[in-house]
């Protein structure tokens, strides 16, 4: 919904505005939230903006650009923090702090099943279910899932593995998992209680979660269930090994360390994971942040924005060590200290004035953080030294902004899908990659691949769609004068009334023995080929972006492969269900028994009716 355009008044606002706590949005002309803050007092917060001298440059170009301005009254500043954090991950304002917090940290999952499992996870959170993390690593997900088995007896197996069960696997014989995959060996009740045992535990109650192993334990010895009773005591006694075991090992069982370093417009934060007295693993984050930012403000967005993450359930430390500059806290001690505190949780605690031990991992968080700095700033210098060396290349005569760059990944024709790369003067902009599943071509045919990969991405241009990508300064083919045709053609025809005239053309192919460094570059057009030697920056940005899209095509192409792999023939079938595939399956032996079986040995199924043996008979002859 667009806002008014005409000029904001801002005395005439200010002077019905509230003294309460709460949260202020302002709007720019095009009807865009471009900044959210939080006010103890809104009328004073607000007001500051509009004061006759205003000294930050951020502010000054902020208010330039204000139309509207909506708030929300909240009964204490803390909740006001928790709603500007919020507003914040739901609009993402360009004049907010932005922390641009990836997919890559795995997760523990325990999925939304009629018998729930455990499992990994990494990547896009399609699975129905709840997930606790993240973690700072694999390693750390598959220690603590072993600690599971052993403690809950849960299922950790995939689906299909548990479908396809016609008898208890080893884990049930080794009491690692109650069997739910077989009827007649746990009930419903008995799993989801260990479910529900096993999710306080991620959540950190395991002294709830003994408490109520003891009183179930009691109550199963009273109705002389003494081997139900023993499970419960063996339970007991693993959780108190873990309890004792954490405290041996010192008091710092909950900890995150965060260093904080920042120079040339980039943030760093690096946060150190201390778990069971050891660092677990560390994460460098770098916030998007816009010029004339406080530290404090940066640190601060941080913080909700890492902390406050409702699409996961990340268990809390106990203690936050901030980071601290000359000796000074980077947060104010006395205004957003104890509001972050109430906001996150009453009972964490949070303080930069630390010695011993905790000192050590304060210090090392913040040389983790600078090196972090220096690490990222190399990165953008450098990617921005190559980006200059191929303007001079190829005289291109203004500033190249965005290139992309097309591959095709297949195996032996199958499941074929092409990649789009992007890259700007910072390097990789992975949130504009793209993939697209190859369809309706002849298996193996690359050009027709590229051809289809090329009208996808440029058409929805070419017609001037509103959500169409910006085009690219540069495309690159990863291939020989073959594939590059296929964007000349593409190309050829590009109306001069397009948004924007067509990208410079450039093929890529790899040398005779293919190795880095003998890579020929061919002009669109006259097929010129472009001379650099093996050491030019600009080859080694090619080459950078030519290998990042071969990755990523491979890796779609895998993961479209292993998709394939996973899925049962049997689930494309009409009529047949998730019990009748496991009827099928349990009686034949396996998918490839069903597929060999005539249609008497599939009539002969429980619950199969002859049609549906037909069917299921024509369905394999006719693949």
């Amino acid at each position: 919904m667009k806002k008014s355009k005409e000029p904001f008044n801002a005395e005439q606002f200010l002077r019905s505005l509230t003294h309460q706590p709460g949260v202020y949005r302002m709007y720019d002309e095009s009807g865009d939230i471009i900044y959210v803050g939080k006010a103890k007092d809104l009328r004073k917060r607000v007001g500051s903006y509009f004061r006759a001298q205003v000294d930050s440059p951020k502010t000054q170009t902020l208010v330039k650009q204000i139309v509207d301005i909506d708030v929300t009254v909240t009964n204490t500043e803390a909740e006001a923090l928790i709603l500007e954090n919020n507003f914040i991950k739901k609009h993402r304002p360009r004049y907010n702090v932005l922390l641009r917090d990836d997919k890559s940290y795995p997760y523990i999952l325990v999925s939304d099943h009629q018998h729930p499992r455990l499992a990994f996870h990494r990547g896009t959170r399609r699975e129905k279910g709840r997930y606790f993390g993240p973690f700072p690593n694999g390693v750390a997900v598959r220690n603590s899932l072993r600690l599971l088995q052993k403690l809950f007896p849960v299922r950790q197996c995939d689906d299909t593995y548990y479908r396809a069960r016609s008898r208890p696997c080893l884990q049930y014989q080794l009491k690692r998992c109650l069997a739910p995959c077989v009827e007649g060996y746990c009930t419903d009740d008995e799993y989801n209680e260990q479910v529900e045992l096993a999710t306080s535990f991620l959540q950190g109650k395991n002294q709830e979660v003994i408490e109520r192993l003891v009183i179930k334990m009691e109550s199963a010895s009273a109705g002389l269930e003494f081997e139900r009773a023993a499970g419960y005591r063996d339970q007991i006694g693993g959780l108190r090994q873990i309890q004792e075991r954490n405290a041996i090992t010192g008091n710092q069982q909950e900890l995150d360390v965060i260093g904080y370093a920042r120079q040339g417009g980039i943030a760093a934060v690096h946060l150190l994971f201390v778990r069971d007295g050891s660092v677990q693993g560390s994460r460098s984050y770098f916030p998007k942040v816009p010029a004339n930012t406080d530290d404090s403000e940066v640190l601060v967005a941080f913080l909700l924005q890492f902390y406050l993450n409702d699409q996961v359930e990340r268990q809390l430390p106990k203690e936050i060590i901030l980071p601290e500059q000359n000796g000074v806290n980077v947060l104010d001690p006395n205004q957003e200290l104890a509001t972050l505190e109430q906001a996150l949780a009453q009972q964490i605690r949070m303080t930069h004035n630390v010695r011993g031990e905790r000192r050590q991992y304060q210090v090392l968080a913040q040389k983790n953080a600078l090196n972090a700095l220096e690490s990222k700033s190399h990165q953008a210098s450098t990617m921005m030294m190559r980006t200059q060396a191929l303007e001079q290349v190829l005289d291109f005569g203004r500033p190249i902004t965005r290139m992309e760059c097309f591959d095709i990944s297949h195996t032996m024709g199958q499941e074929t899908v092409a990649s789009c790369v992007v890259f700007d003067q910072q390097g990789p902009k992975k949130s504009d990659y793209r993939r697209y599943n190859i369809k309706g071509i002849t298996p193996g045919d690359d050009y027709a691949a590229m051809a289809q990969a090329l009208q996808r991405r440029f058409d929805p241009v070419k017609n001037a769609k509103i959500d169409a990508a910006p085009m690219p300064d540069i495309l690159f083919i990863d291939g020989g004068k073959g594939q590059l045709s296929q964007a000349e053609n593409y190309f050829a025809d590009w109306s001069s009334e397009a948004t924007k005239a067509a990208p410079l053309l450039i093929g890529v192919a790899k040398g005779e023995s293919r190795k880095p460094g003998l890579e020929t570059l061919i002009l669109a057009g006259n097929h010129a080929t472009i001379p650099l030697s093996a050491d030019a920056p600009a080859l080694h940005l090619v080459q950078h972006i030519r290998d990042e899209s071969h990755r990523f095509a491979i890796t779609g192409h895998r993961q479209r492969r292993a998709k394939v792999r996973r899925t049962s023939r049997l689930e494309d079938i009409p009529g047949i269900g998730a019990k009748r595939r496991q009827k099928l399956l349990q009686n034949l032996g396996g998918l490839q028994q069903v597929k060999q079986a005539s249609i008497d040995q599939l009539a002969a199924v429980p619950g199969l009716s002859r049609e549906l043996a037909e069917t299921i008979y024509h369905a394999f002859r006719d693949e």
